[in-house]
């Protein structure tokens, strides 16, 4: 069987962001996990336009290229201001059918919070997208363990629980759009 395509997408543009730091250790995580084929997708590595032109830039439609060959998604998210960054919002919505009938994982961060505010507001766009998002995410507080937060065995099983989800879903998903595809 073909490995399942999975999308890991750095959602902050920030500078000192930590969102590249803990993608590292998602990705470290899906490698040990059978089955899959990783790939990062880092919004800062993007040149989106300010506004949205009536054409699509390269970068918009590299963007919406990446997305269509995933077959699953995590999302990487912090949260700001009880939400999500813009930079993310604006990156959604240069895809639309590249990401219908396919399974969303999260993985949010914040301090306290643990960016869970922004994943129940992702959750709602990626619906209105005809995509599936998993139950279980992994959720990093910033202000907690030692020597990093992401090195603890909740966070490591949080991981794995995400990922066999994101893999059943991805594998069945895969199936029925060969079988019938999506229409909304």
């Amino acid at each position: 069987m073909d490995p399942l395509r999975l999308a890991v997408i750095i959602g902050s543009t920030r500078e000192g962001r930590a969102g590249d730091r803990i993608a590292r250790w998602f990705v470290d995580q899906a490698g040990r996990h059978d089955g899959l084929a990783v790939t990062v997708v880092d919004l800062a590595d993007y040149d989106f336009p300010a506004g949205y032109p009536a054409e699509p830039t390269p970068a918009m439609r590299s963007f919406a290229g990446q997305v269509g060959r995933a077959e699953a998604f995590v999302v990487v998210t912090p949260e700001y201001n009880h939400s999500f960054p813009a930079s993310l919002k604006q990156a959604i919505d240069y895809a639309y059918d590249e990401w219908q009938a396919k399974p969303i994982g999260f993985v949010s961060y914040g301090c306290g919070s643990v960016g869970l505010h922004a994943v129940d507001q992702l959750r709602t766009v990626f619906t209105a997208l005809h995509a599936v998002t998993v139950r279980d995410v992994v959720a990093v507080d910033l202000l907690c363990g030692e020597p990093s937060p992401l090195a603890t065995d909740e966070l490591r099983r949080s991981a794995r629980v995400l990922l066999d989800q994101l893999c059943w879903w991805g594998l069945a998903l895969r199936d029925a759009r060969a079988a019938r595809p999506y229409v909304s």
